[in-house]
């Protein structure tokens, strides 16, 4: 039985790596601002530990454990991106990696491998395949994740096996950017964002979080590793094959200077993309169940 700790489990993906590291045996350790929550939508982790601002010490939770899965972080698209929206972004992610790392390095018996959480906003926007060894982007948020990354990879001097998930566009139709987008499809007003010709690197939950699994249990598997499908499309591919399996139309588009309106700066999430290769993931011997956007749609609507 592994014994894994696991931050941001409340949140859209983690409830699902939860769920499934318990129903795989595991003894699940759980880091939540809020306790209550965190025992209502998980109900079956072995420990539940209360995280604050303070960033309480962890020693006695971390200690002896085979792995750290650390997925906290503030929604990127929660509020209009402020200044103090920025910094909360940034520390939200930045300071509790740090604060996660430093920890691990006073233990006597480290966890084997620490799992942190990514983005596929490290490249910016893009055209051409981005792979792990490309450089990062210069907007906001690839600064963000390249700190975020700056800071995992500490780790790696205290012997742990560092892992950076860079996510792509995660799709599930209970949450995420599938459940938003569906919305004006069922009342007929469907359509791209943006462009629609900016690239959607895509993923279904149930490879993401297959992924995780891998990445426990895969030894040579270290460093960034790309979370996305092997087959990324253009917003205009995606609203259209959206449209043709929910039988509704798809010619409406929200343009970029009502985004812009609308969220500010944070609009650029949506509005941009960057076309991300899998092949790492693919080398060390990964087999995603969902290799084509319509199978994956179509098995989620």
């Amino acid at each position: 039985m592994k014994k894994i700790v696991l931050t941001g489990a409340t949140g859209f993906i983690g409830k699902k790596i939860a769920i499934k590291l318990i129903e795989c045996g595991c003894e699940l350790t759980i880091f939540t601002r809020s306790v209550k929550k965190a025992k209502q939508f998980i109900p079956n982790a072995s420990e539940y530990v209360e995280w604050n601002s303070n960033f309480i010490d962890w020693k006695t939770y971390l200690e002896g454990k085979d792995a750290v899965i650390h997925l906290a972080g503030e929604n990127v698209m929660a509020k209009r991106w402020s200044e103090e929206q920025k910094k909360k972004i940034r520390s939200s992610r930045v300071d509790s990696t740090r604060a996660l790392v430093n920890t691990i390095g006073t233990l006597n018996n480290k966890p084997k491998v620490f799992v942190c959480a990514s983005a596929i906003g490290y490249y910016g926007n893009s055209e051409h395949p981005e792979r792990e060894d490309s450089n990062a982007g210069n907007d906001f948020l690839a600064g963000v994740v390249k700190a975020w990354e700056d800071e995992a990879g500490k780790v790696e001097q205290f012997g742990v096996r560092r892992i950076s998930m860079r996510i792509g566009i995660v799709l599930d139709k209970n949450g995420g950017a599938l459940a938003r987008m569906i919305i004006p499809f069922k009342f007929f007003i469907g359509g791209a964002v943006g462009s629609g010709k900016q690239w959607v690197s895509w993923i279904h939950i149930e490879d993401l979080i297959n992924i995780f699994l891998f990445a426990l249990e895969n030894e040579n598997l270290e460093g960034a590793v790309n979370c996305v499908s092997p087959n990324p499309v253009t917003m205009n591919q995606f609203a259209k094959t959206i449209g043709k399996i929910l039988k509704r139309p798809s010619f409406l588009r929200i343009p970029e200077f009502l985004l812009r309106l609308i969220l500010g700066e944070a609009s650029s999430v949506v509005t941009g993309g960057s076309k991300v290769s899998s092949s790492k993931i693919i080398s060390c011997g990964f087999k995603f169940k969902y290799n084509y956007i319509e199978e994956a749609l179509r098995n989620l609507l």
